[in-house]
Formats: C-alpha cells, structure tokens, sequence
C-alpha cells in the first residue's frame, strides 16, 4: 500500500474506534506523540512514589502504614505497564529512563511539591489521584491500543487510591479541632496545583487539538478540570472544609462552578524544573537508579548465564 492508502486506512479505523496496535501503520507524529504521552505518564508514576514514600515509615497506624505501602507498590507497577507500553511504539525502556533522569523528559508538576503533613496523604488520594482519575478513565478508550488497555487496570487501582485518601480526610475532619485544620491546611495547599494537573488551557496548549482529532485524548484540558471541580466541590462540602478559592460558586445557569484564575506563572515554573521540588525529586530518581544498578546486572547476568545453559 502506498502512503494515501495507509493514511486512509488509518483514518478508517479511528473513525470506527477500532485500536490502532503496534504492527499497524501509523503517522510518525501519532508515534510520537503517543511516545510523549506515555512516557511522562510511566514517569508520573514512578516520580509519584517519592512524596507519598517520605511517610511510610511515619504513618499514624498499622493499617495506614499497610494501605501507604499497597498503594506505592501499585504506582511501581502503573510505571512499569506504562513503560511497557511505550516499548512497542519502538522506544527502549533505557532511553526513557535516561531522559526522565536528565531532566529532558517531564512528568506532572503535582509531584514536586512537599508533602509536610499526614493530611498530604489525604490531599494527595482525594485530589491527585481525582483528578488522575478524571484523566484517565477516558484514556481507556484511547486510540491506542495498548495504552488503553494498561489503563483499565491503572483506573481500578487509582480508584482506590482515591477512596483511601478520602477515608484519610473524613477521618481528619471528624478527629480533633487541630486534625481537622491539619486537613484544611493540606486542602489549601493541594488545591490548586491539583487543578493545575490538567495541563494549561486548551489555547495555550500546543497537543490538545491534534491529541483530540487523533482520538488519543477525548476530553480536552479545560473539560476536565470543571469536571474535576464540579465532582469535588460536593465531596469538600461533606468534609466540612473549604477550597481555597474565594470566587468560587455555583453557576445556575451553566449547571457548573465557576472559578478564579489560575496562577500560570507558577504551573510552567514549576514544569520548567523550578518548583519547591524539583531538584530533590531528580536527585532521588538518580540515587536510585544507580544504587539499583547491581540488580539490573545480576538479573543480566543471570538470564545469559540461562540462556547458555539451555543452548547447551
């Protein structure tokens, strides 16, 4: 087939949403941007590991601690479905991790703040794993086949982590006058980073369009930030504290919240490497990386040394 020819049987299947797969044709910028996506999206979960680890051994309880560990094992294994994922676009596992590692890459800009309190952990289930969620339950239907797939499992587990951080609040918010403005304090300071998630407005954002017409994503930027909010704003009600945003209210005639303007200058500092956390974040990854390479070695060296054996 000619390249008109593989571009109109690539258009036929997204029209009738079937999965583009690995061995199919497909535009270098699709690949690309699919490479892109999937990549901060793997690095976003092994980044994510680091704020919620820095309580493991600090968490109030056995249970707490258990749940805590379940859920960054369950951010490991996201990263690793992920990675997985971007290798049939192509891509070798080692060059992700080097661009992740040098800072070329980026993940999402949630994850270089600090997390000071044991309320963070609840912020962070109940609004960085709602808003994960918000975003991804929809790439479950994404174009992309294996990617669709990897995010039926990712979206089961981060309902639950939303469920956990929820749990964490509601119990915050019904414990002591002091609990309960450790939980508003979290709230004050995840709120807007949180809506920041979602990524700049949609005409400020240079991949929303084309990420749309390629069926890649399906809602864009700003969608699902007022979905996000409209589905919080009730849930911060029952808890009995309030969002930090003073314009904020119902609009009776859009059936939505209205909010205040975002601080911009903040989101693409911070997505620029200059965030309260950024440095620390990279310098972990890499500590990490290196101290694990004994383990990459002996698992090489012990695959060769099976591999002989069986040829043998």
């Amino acid at each position: 087939m000619n390249t008109i020819d593989l571009e109109k049987e690539f258009q036929r299947k997204l029209d009738a949403e079937e999965k583009i797969e690995p061995k199919d044709w497909m535009p270098d910028d699709y690949r690309k941007t699919l490479i892109r996506q999937i990549s901060q999206h793997a690095h976003s979960e092994i980044v994510g590991m680091l704020p919620e680890g820095n309580w493991l051994t600090r968490a109030p309880s056995l249970r707490r601690k258990v749940a805590a560990l379940a859920k960054v094992q369950d951010e490991a294994g996201h990263g690793l479905y992920l990675y997985s994922a971007c290798e049939t676009l192509g891509v070798e596992r080692d060059e992700l991790l080097e661009q992740l590692h040098t800072g070329k890459a980026k993940y999402s800009s949630i994850f270089n703040y600090p997390t000071l309190t044991w309320a963070d952990m609840g912020a962070i289930g109940w609004l960085v794993d709602g808003a994960a969620i918000m975003n991804q339950v929809p790439l479950c239907r994404c174009s992309y086949g294996p990617y669709a797939r990897a995010m039926v499992r990712v979206c089961k587990e981060e309902s639950f982590h939303q469920r956990q951080g929820y749990e964490i609040m509601l119990t915050l918010c019904n414990g002591t006058p002091e609990q309960k403005a450790m939980a508003q304090d979290a709230l004050n300071r995840w709120w807007w980073p949180s809506i920041m998630m979602f990524g700049p407005n949609d005409a400020d954002s240079p991949h929303t369009a084309q990420s749309m017409q390629w069926k890649i994503k399906r809602f864009t930027n700003d969608e699902l930030r007022q979905r996000f909010i409209d589905a919080t704003v009730p849930q911060a009600d029952i808890l009995g504290i309030k969002i930090p945003d003073p314009d904020l209210k119902w609009n009776e005639e859009t059936k939505h919240y209205d909010f205040g303007s975002i601080d911009w200058d903040e989101f693409w500092a911070v997505v620029k490497g200059n965030g309260p956390c950024n440095k620390e974040r990279l310098a972990a990854r890499n500590k990490a990386h290196d101290n694990g390479a004994w383990v990459r070695e002996a698992a090489l060296a012990y695959t060769e040394k099976k591999r002989k054996k069986t040829a043998a």
